[in-house]
């Protein structure tokens, strides 16, 4: 039980293996927050989200940064409804929700987010519901 709990810490900080795009670009993971008014993996940013059944309609929705694939930010949507539905991780309050509601990533889709596309940062997610952050979208990579 020691060694799989040993394994799982260290799968946090290995490269995720269904995270390269047709393209051959690859996801680089990585928490480097510094609310400088540039977008940086570790934050949550606002930017506009496609709807997954109608791409052409979406709406502005908070987005936590979790690295970049190639000159894109990856980042994974929030949201402030729970779905038993889908895979989400609680990520806890923050300055995104100017109504201090639980907010939960949507683990399951992986956004590339232009960088010049981001409206504004919304704060620094802490390390450790980072780190369940990138375990969910691995989990949800080897379902």
């Amino acid at each position: 039980m020691r060694r799989r709990l040993i394994e799982q810490l260290l799968d946090l900080f290995r490269p995720a293996k269904a995270a390269t795009k047709r393209d051959g670009t690859q996801l680089v993971i990585e928490y480097t927050p510094s609310l400088d008014g540039d977008p940086d993996p570790g934050e949550v940013v606002w930017t506009w989200v496609s709807y997954e059944d109608d791409p052409s309609q979406g709406k502005d929705r908070p987005v936590v940064v979790i690295g970049h694939r190639g000159s894109y930010l990856a980042g994974v949507a929030l949201t402030s409804k729970r779905h038993d539905n889908e895979l989400q991780v609680p990520v806890g309050t923050g300055s995104w929700d100017r109504d201090g509601r639980p907010s939960y990533a949507k683990v399951e889709r992986v956004l590339d987010v232009d960088p010049n596309g981001v409206r504004r940062e919304g704060a620094v997610l802490s390390r450790s519901h980072f780190d369940a952050v990138v375990a969910g979208v691995r989990q949800a990579q080897q379902s």
